[in-house]
């Protein structure tokens, strides 16, 4: 029996050791890599392999951290709001109110249309719309509901949280659908036959079943937000900056460890806030 056993062992290591030297090569081997530079010694003209905490100092002791972090978090709470009502109000529709498995395929595909294109070019492609010139304030000032163009649609923290809301909805859409898409109707049906309200139903048995699906999708979300920097820099007119922007600078100025000591701090905020989301929800039952 416990030559079974080890027989078995053997047999489930050598089924899961490529997945594992993939991992470790691919994601362990980088994080490790970059918590070590993170610790060098860097000047204006070299780089110095010293372990010291001379980053993290820097790093914690300049207020201009504490406003891009702060800056980071309002642009993931932000996006997260409007694409989870957006996402959450796409996913209902398409579970709950169109009947045909068909229709519902079709039309879950053209969500995904204007994503087979660049997330620059999607991205970019609201700079002519909401231009001082643009469509949007020329078509508002045509139409007499404003004098003068309104400044504060493009360049602006409005302007970004609109490219965010645009390039990663689907990505709240998809695991929402996906979760509605498995409710049992019945479930439904007897809230209903109980004299339950739209409103209740809704409440009480949709969106509990749907936990799962709007937290993996609040994961995606948040994390992809929070890592982006080359959306802020655009969207905003170089006028506001979030943590991936400080990380991209530190790399234009060939200061390595100073831009790995602050993706570490950025990887351990993003991992505590998963930590925190995963205790209010069990998404393994969507795995």
């Amino acid at each position: 029996m416990q030559k079974i056993f080890k027989n078995n062992a053997i047999v489930g290591w050598l089924m899961i050791s490529p997945l594992a030297i993939v991992l470790l090569i691919f994601l362990v081997l980088p994080i490790v890599m970059i918590t070590v530079v993170s610790f060098w010694q860097a000047t204006e003209f070299s780089i110095t392999p010293a372990f010291q905490f001379e980053n993290y100092e820097f790093l914690f002791g300049s207020p201009v951290t504490y406003t891009v972090f702060v800056n980071t978090f309002k642009y993931a709470i932000l996006t997260w709001v409007f694409t989870f009502l957006i996402g959450f109000t796409v996913a209902y529709y398409l579970a709950f109110h169109i009947r045909s498995q068909t229709w519902q395929i079709a039309l879950f595909l053209l969500c995904t249309i204007p994503f087979w294109t660049s997330n620059i070019i999607r991205m970019i492609s609201w700079i002519p719309f909401l231009g001082r010139n643009g469509i949007a304030n020329s078509t508002l000032i045509s139409w007499g509901v404003i004098n003068e163009p309104l400044e504060w649609l493009l360049f602006s923290d409005f302007s970004v949280v609109l490219a965010f809301v645009h390039l990663y909805t689907l990505f709240m859409v998809v695991p929402i659908f996906n979760t509605m898409m498995r409710i049992d109707k019945s479930y439904i049906e007897a809230a209903r036959d109980a004299g339950a309200s739209g409103a209740q139903i809704l409440w009480n048995v949709i969106i509990p079943l749907t936990k799962p699906g709007i937290m993996i999708g609040t994961i995606f979300v948040v994390t992809l937000v929070m890592g982006d920097f080359f959306t802020v820099r655009i969207m905003s007119g170089s006028q506001s900056a979030n943590v991936g922007r400080l990380i991209s600078n530190d790399i234009a100025l060939l200061q390595y460890p100073s831009a790995s000591a602050t993706a570490i701090v950025l990887l351990l905020t993003v991992l505590i806030t998963i930590g925190i989301l995963l205790r209010f929800v069990d998404i393994r039952k969507e795995l």
